[in-house]
């Protein structure tokens, strides 16, 4: 005897949330790697890839086979976004922050390739490729708030200060993060030879972007200090340490690639770790603040009541 739809759907929406946060990570780094390989008008407009085709021809060489390659990554995106929605549809009893944040999720998949196409078409403008990136990691934060929600109830166990910090903490992660875009945007990776740059100087921002970094790591170093002095919840001192861990380690390949004038392979690796950094502080900021039995899916029901 078959499955029923909701039990099919208890079975899979936390796979599926998973698979989410994992895609969406993947595509800030395949992003990247056409920035970074100078493939970003490797198909020249948008949506098609020339004025004639959907498809790059052999003309346009690996560069359009490269940000082809990235175009068809949001088709894999929007894949597990619609059977990630279609599953917390289906889940029973309805969990309403659940289906939001599924909705919300598969809505950005399209919002991001309207973005990624108003970027081909200013020729790579940089605020356009810092606003796409930035959204990204939204979309990163929203994958993991829903993984939080489909856990059981947890509720809080942190001081109100040890919150606030985990708060403040978060919005310099973001600032640090717009940082890191507008340095980028400063610098020689512009994904064409032909790209236009923001203007900036490269060296003050890099300088402002590593002052916010600083601030960042202080940050996390006295929520540590503080989760340890008043008994904070053992999953919460896990992810601060998780992420000082990341911190530390983008810091040191910043300072690396920055010293080494900026070599492509390290370039990626640290779009790759700003992508972790933007999941791991979103944890943070969630073990902190718990879950209410509004919020979170029953532990009943992701046991597969209905089998």
């Amino acid at each position: 005897m078959g499955m029923s739809r909701a039990a099919l759907a208890e079975r899979w929406i936390r796979p599926l949330a998973v698979a989410s946060l994992v895609s969406n990570i993947a595509i800030v780094v395949t992003g990247g790697a056409v920035r970074l390989t100078a493939s970003g008008l490797g198909c020249p407009t948008w949506p098609r890839c020339t004025e004639a085709s959907f498809v790059p021809h052999g003309e346009l060489g690996w560069h359009g086979a490269i940000e082809f390659g990235n175009r068809m990554m949001t088709f894999v995106l929007a894949a597990i976004a619609i059977a990630t929605w279609a599953a917390a549809m289906s889940l029973l009893p309805r969990q309403p922050s659940v289906r939001r944040l599924a909705t919300a999720l598969a809505l950005g998949i399209p919002g991001q390739a309207v973005i990624g196409g108003i970027t081909v078409l200013t020729d790579l403008n940089p605020w356009i490729v810092g606003l796409h990136l930035m959204l990204s990691m939204l979309m990163i934060s929203a994958a993991v708030l829903l993984l939080h929600r489909l856990r059981p109830p947890l509720p809080s166990t942190s001081v109100r200060a040890a919150r606030t910090l985990a708060a403040a903490v978060y919005g310099t992660a973001s600032g640090v993060l717009y940082l890191g875009t507008v340095v980028t945007g400063s610098g020689p990776h512009a994904g064409d030879i032909d790209a236009p740059r923001n203007g900036l100087d490269p060296q003050l921002w890099s300088h402002v972007h590593a002052a916010g970094v600083y601030l960042l790591v202080a940050a996390t170093l006295a929520l540590l200090a503080l989760l340890h002095g008043t008994g904070g919840s053992g999953r919460a001192r896990r992810a601060t340490w998780t992420l000082l861990g990341v911190e530390l380690a983008q810091g040191a390949i910043g300072f690396t690639q920055y010293y080494l004038d900026l070599p492509e392979l390290l370039v990626g690796i640290h779009l790759l770790g700003a992508a972790l950094l933007a999941a791991t502080v979103t944890w943070v900021l969630l073990a902190l603040t718990g879950t209410s039995a509004r919020d979170a899916v029953p532990e009943s029901s992701l046991r597969g009541v209905s089998r």
